[in-house]
């Protein structure tokens, strides 16, 4: 806490980091900023020199008054707020500010050290936000689930099938999920923009259950990828703005059981339609007029928060995303050309950021494969198992539910202890899981061929897979949020997906190629399948593994804020790729030999 009540502070940017000051604030008693990474960071109460005059380099030693020194863990003493004129940085004592600003301001995108959101409020947001998240991730569980019925039905091969579940609305989403994210973050508008999204991916997925061909439903679902694309980028933003940061890894981990209970549902649905006679498409159809209402629901009741800050406080402001954008800006492009320049440069000085996200999409890829042909794949296995989709669908629903709520929960439990536990969860969780995984696809081999016995193991097996691999979600990308620059944090977690949708895009395709000449539903086809999966899941969870344990220093030097500096090097990047690249090629090449 601070010892007195400090004025507001403010210093105006000219250029270089020059500045006159009158009064500091030293920050100690954080074991992450002690050391090379430790930052004093100046609160300045304006300039009365003309800006003309020399300034004191901003880097200098500046003696720091003794009764200004406080101790802070979480950084809740600092808030700023960017104007035309500059950056304004002043502390507060009570978790409230007022934000000042001059008459021709161009934006005022306050900081807050910490939300003041109601409990009701924050409780009714992520309700709708899990909602709307959870029916924007439907209709690939109805691909999934239907995978037969709609092979057949529009007479589609499997690699068209593969197509649509792959890059069909993949390529759309990477494209797309930028420059929404953009406008979010720029306009200050990210709950308008989620409703948008919102009703257009409804919209799209009544277009899909209205399809009777390939190229109906091709254009259908890349429609469907243009509203999906902002939708989680958005969520996560708005959720480590409604909550400290302690909980935010809980919050987020609410709106991922939507990918769950999708498959509880999901499996519900295919039984019960499958008993009915009723089409696959009438799922979709329903699911988009229910979307539109839950996309009007959000825009009434959900509120725009204000931003908080991150949990690194670079030293240098030029590091810290649009708060390093330049003054007396000519117009609202340049400054949205500089805010997205910043971002760049601030993620491309992270150490870790790009050993995270291809890790990330390893583990997306296999979770992607497993998603879109696990289901089939187990019906033709066990025929004679009228139910076992439902109970698929209750095991992923409860236990994977459980997993991302209790990987989210231990991450705010042990929070005041290490901020890297999310990183051990999903390494050492995907790792274990891959052996159950194994033992899931070979179920019936292990059981002498019996199908009762076989499928006794399958649901044990799956259970203690989907327990030990599904911790991750929410822990993992509400770390990313709060590393992120807090006003671009949208724009930021856009590129988080960016990248991995591209990569795991591609698991589908494979696939599809790889069974392009076999029948569905053949004793081949069932072999194929379970090779590519059994070759294709694990080596994307072992990857995944492996990148998050090397990424733990990286992360630990990013909290600190020991930043890349100097030029940057692209070698260790490209040498992630390469990498990646290389097993990517190296699966293509198993499943076509």
């Amino acid at each position: 806490m601070l010892s007195s009540r400090h004025s507001l502070a403010e210093t105006t940017f000219r250029g270089p980091c020059k500045a006159t000051w009158d009064h500091s604030i030293q920050i100690s008693g954080s074991p992450w900023l002690r050391g090379p990474g430790t930052w004093l960071v100046a609160l300045y109460r304006g300039a009365s020199k003309s800006s003309n005059e020399p300034n004191e380099d901003l880097g200098a030693p500046q003696p720091i008054p003794p009764e200004s020194t406080f101790y802070s863990r979480e950084l809740d003493f600092v808030m700023e707020g960017r104007t035309e004129k500059g950056i304004h940085l002043f502390p507060h004592d009570d978790g409230h500010h007022t934000s000042q600003t001059s008459e021709n301001t161009n934006e005022d995108v306050s900081l807050i050290s910490r939300p003041s959101v109601p409990l009701w409020r924050i409780s009714l947001s992520l309700v709708l936000l899990f909602l709307n998240y959870f029916l924007a991730q439907y209709d690939k569980f109805i691909l999934s689930y239907f995978q037969d019925d709609v092979i057949g039905s529009l007479h589609l091969s499997s690699t068209s099938y593969g197509l649509l579940s792959g890059y069909a609305t993949g390529i759309v989403y990477a494209l797309l999920a930028l420059p929404t994210a953009f406008v979010a973050d720029y306009t200050s508008a990210r709950v308008w923009v989620l409703t948008v999204a919102a009703i257009w991916w409804s919209l799209c997925a009544i277009f899909q259950g209205l399809s009777h061909n390939f190229w109906q439903i091709l254009l259908a679902r890349i429609g469907m990828g243009v509203g999906q694309a902002p939708v989680e980028a958005l969520s996560v933003s708005l959720i480590s703005d409604l909550m400290g940061k302690e909980y935010v890894f809980f919050g987020a981990s609410i709106l991922y059981v939507g990918v769950y209970i999708g498959e509880a549902v999901s499996g519900q649905i295919a039984v019960a339609f499958a008993r009915t006679g009723t089409p696959w498409n009438t799922a979709l159809i329903a699911i988009g007029i229910v979307g539109v209402v839950v996309a009007l629901l959000v825009r009434v009741f959900v509120r725009e928060p204000k931003r908080q800050i991150s949990l690194v406080m670079a030293n240098n402001l030029n590091l810290h995303g649009p708060a390093a954008a330049s003054v007396a800006l000519p117009s609202r492009l340049v400054t949205a050309r500089k805010d997205i320049l910043s971002t760049f440069r601030y993620l491309a000085r992270m150490r870790s950021f790009w050993l995270l996200v291809l890790s990330a999409a390893f583990r997306q890829l296999g979770g992607n494969v497993f998603g879109y042909y696990m289901p089939s794949y187990l019906s033709n296995l066990y025929p004679s198992e009228p139910s076992l989709l439902s109970r698929y669908g209750i095991i992923v629903g409860v236990v994977g539910s459980v997993a991302v709520l209790a990987g989210g929960l231990l991450t705010s439990l042990f929070w005041n202890r290490t901020k890297v536990l999310p990183l051990y969860l999903t390494a050492i969780g995907g790792i274990i899981s891959s052996i159950f995984v194994l033992l899931m696809l070979y179920s019936r081999n292990v059981s002498d061929d019996n199908e009762g016995h076989g499928v006794k193991v399958l649901y044990g097996t799956m259970s203690i897979a989907y327990l030990t691999a599904e911790l991750w979600l929410g822990a993992i990308n509400s770390l990313i949020a709060l590393l992120l620059p807090p006003r671009t944090k949208t724009f930021g977690l856009a590129v988080w997906s960016l990248v991995q949708v591209l990569i795991y895009s591609s698991g589908p395709e494979i696939v599809g190629l790889a069974l392009r000449t076999t029948e569905p539903s053949s004793s081949a086809y069932i072999e194929k399948t379970r090779i590519a999966l059994a070759v294709m899941i694990p080596i994307g969870y072992w990857v995944a593994g492996v990148g998050f344990l090397l990424a733990v220093p990286l992360v630990k030097l990013d909290l600190a804020g020991r930043f890349v500096d100097g030029r940057l090097s692209w070698s260790g990047r490209k040498g992630f790729f390469l990498a990646g690249g290389c097993v990517l090629g190296a699966l293509v090449v198993s499943l076509f030999t």
